[in-house]
């Protein structure tokens, strides 16, 4: 992919990365995971710090979902080291993910992460990409503004319930303010569709349609975002 950064829907484009954990291969390394790979714009500043707390303190919460978390930024690999050891030794909590080191920005450039904002330092990316290697979604947040991490873990967890069950999840999943829970059904591409949905589910209108998942799934995500929002 020459000239273009990947977009929602693409295969992650091949790389291989160097990472406080040694050589890996993107995708295929996380073949069968789910990955969430984020940047920050460098090592040893303030909110970037408060991230990495954020996301090592819910690392298991991404485990539980099978996912794996991949940070980076374009400080070098030894950089890295000493602020790793540094988190650990000041506020007492391990960085468990790997880092990817891109001093010369070429995976940065590659995936879109150099904005107008500084040609030198990132902005605060995301991608979500599936075990299949397809990217499912791209946050985009300034420097001056950290991440929300249990939002990101509501987008993982709405992506794998619309993966299970092909529905779209509403606002605020699973806590919705019009349909609660449930999930909205595809749109009808004909007029005899159009018809029938009124007959099939729960509907506002012929284009405005829910139904149930199981109560067993939506339950769980609910007392998983809950736990995860209570840290």
């Amino acid at each position: 992919m020459v000239g273009q950064i990947p977009l929602i829907g693409e295969k992650f484009p091949e790389m291989t990365v160097v990472t406080t954990h040694g050589v890996k291969k993107l995708p295929d390394d996380y073949k069968g995971k789910w990955l969430v790979l984020f940047s920050h714009p460098a090592d040893f500043t303030p909110v970037c710090t408060t991230e990495f707390y954020a996301f090592a303190k819910r690392y298991n919460d991404f485990k539980e979902l099978n996912t794996e978390l991949l940070g980076h930024s374009v400080d070098s690999v030894y950089s890295h080291i000493k602020w790793i050891e540094w988190i650990k030794e000041k506020l007492g909590i391990e960085i468990p993910f790997p880092i990817i080191a891109d001093p010369t920005g070429d995976v940065a450039r590659k995936l879109g992460f150099l904005h107008a904002q500084s040609a030198s330092h990132t902005v605060r990316a995301v991608f979500i990409v599936d075990p299949d290697g397809i990217i499912r979604a791209i946050l985009y947040y300034p420097q001056e503004v950290g991440r929300n991490i249990d939002e990101i873990l509501r987008l993982l967890k709405a992506l794998q319930v619309n993966t299970q069950y092909k529905v779209a999840l509403p606002a605020n999943w699973p806590n919705n303010e019009l349909i609660g829970q449930n999930a909205i059904v595809p749109p009808a591409s004909n007029v005899i569709d159009a018809a029938e949905r009124l007959k099939q589910y729960k509907c506002y209108d012929w284009w405005f349609c829910y139904k149930e998942i199981p109560e067993q799934e939506a339950e769980r995500a609910r007392a998983f975002l809950k736990r995860v929002a209570g840290l």
